[in-house]
């Protein structure tokens, strides 16, 4: 046995703990913030708690609200000339996985020692960086513990930075924050966490114990929260516990990557602008009957855990649980077919093109996805 085990160096999960961001900073020696979010973020008023100290105890900071989701290249460098215009010498991420993404290449790039350009990969990006804090506002993506960045670089590719360099100082989980979600965003990143979690247990490749451990106390906590937290949005308890969950799936593929799930919902959110998680929720069902034969039994590991009760041999469990976690988008209001989303047929030939790029991912997947099986999966998700 040898793995590499990666981790954020501090997890704080402390409700309302936004509030204290700005002592978080100054404790750590920082005397000049960039706060890296997007509009949304800015107009639901969710950094209305935590600015106020920054003025009451002195600490200059900036905000830089233009992420957008699938984050091109252009907005990184405007947010990288924002921070270095400012001077800052600690950067945060508030909100959704791209924002959080944009902070860390922020934090990367903004010394001037790396460009983008050459930090694509992995293991390219070598630091130093900033300072850095990641403040999640959803339940999903993982990004506060996670050693990569995702960057759209054209209409149909996107491309990852993935090195240790890129994890923060502080993830810092505050669940009051996602109390605003609507229905169907708690939904979409929900799914997201739990297929963060599947793959990371499933991985052809760098699979280890540790994520194993974490991908199924993730899944504990999605599972046993995510209808809670859609119907009954202020469940303060039910948020928390989606919160910790998104953030044990994101340290358990930060070091069991994922693999087809993702490498054919990629495609879907370059070309169609598809929200990742929902993306990612389309394709899980026939992504999972076609591993059936290669990881039944470790599917059927997990369903022991996301629907007790399932009947039958391993291979049987598996089906029942591909077919459940197929179903579940729709269960909880989300649209369930690539037809709802403006995919058609004529789309399929592209998409399937545009995932073979993915080869960080498909080689990850425990059963080998061909361009042929690729369509095939698109056909099937229509």
């Amino acid at each position: 046995m040898q793995f590499d085990f990666h981790s954020t160096r501090s997890i704080l999960l402390e409700r309302g703990g936004s509030a204290n961001l700005a002592k978080r900073i100054q404790e750590r020696g920082g005397q000049s913030a960039l706060i890296v979010t997007d509009p949304g973020v800015l107009s639901a008023g969710l950094l209305n708690k935590a600015l106020p100290q920054f003025k009451e105890i002195g600490l200059p900071v900036q905000i830089f609200s233009d992420v957008q989701a699938d984050p091109p290249v252009s907005v990184i460098d405007a947010a990288i000339k924002v921070a270095q215009e400012c001077k800052a010498d600690f950067i945060v991420g508030f909100g959704g996985g791209s924002s959080m993404d944009v902070a860390k290449l922020v934090a990367l790039l903004a010394p001037g020692k790396e460009k983008l350009t050459d930090v694509y990969g992995v293991g390219m990006a070598k630091g130093p960086r900033l300072p850095l804090i990641l403040v999640p506002t959803t339940a999903g993506t993982g990004s506060e513990v996670t050693t990569i960045s995702i960057v759209t670089v054209s209409e149909s590719e996107k491309k990852g930075v993935v090195s240790p360099q890129l994890l923060p100082d502080i993830a810092l989980l505050d669940a009051e924050l996602t109390l605003g979600l609507p229905a169907h965003v708690t939904a979409a990143t929900g799914i997201d966490a739990m297929v963060h979690a599947i793959e990371a247990f499933t991985t052809k490749r760098l699979k280890n114990p540790l994520s194993d451990c974490l991908a199924k106390e993730a899944l504990r906590l999605l599972a046993a929260n995510l209808h809670k937290a859609v119907n009954s949005g202020s469940d303060i308890v039910a948020r928390e516990n989606m919160l910790l969950g998104a953030c044990l799936a994101g340290m358990a593929f930060t070091n069991a990557p994922v693999a087809g799930v993702h490498a054919l919902a990629y495609p879907i959110g370059a070309r169609f602008h598809v929200p990742h998680g929902l993306s990612n929720s389309l394709m899980l069902g026939p992504v999972m009957r076609f591993n059936l034969d290669a990881a039944h039994a470790m599917y059927a590991e997990l369903g022991n855990i996301i629907k007790p009760g399932l009947q039958g041999s391993t291979k049987e469990q598996a089906a029942q649980l591909s077919d459940y976690l197929g179903g579940l988008a729709g269960e909880l209001g989300l649209p369930q077919r690539l037809l709802e989303v403006g995919i058609t047929a004529n789309d399929i030939n592209q998409l399937a093109s545009d995932a073979m790029l993915q080869t960080r991912l498909l080689q990850n997947s425990p059963r080998e996805i061909t361009l042929a099986d690729a369509a095939a999966l698109y056909r099937e998700a229509l």
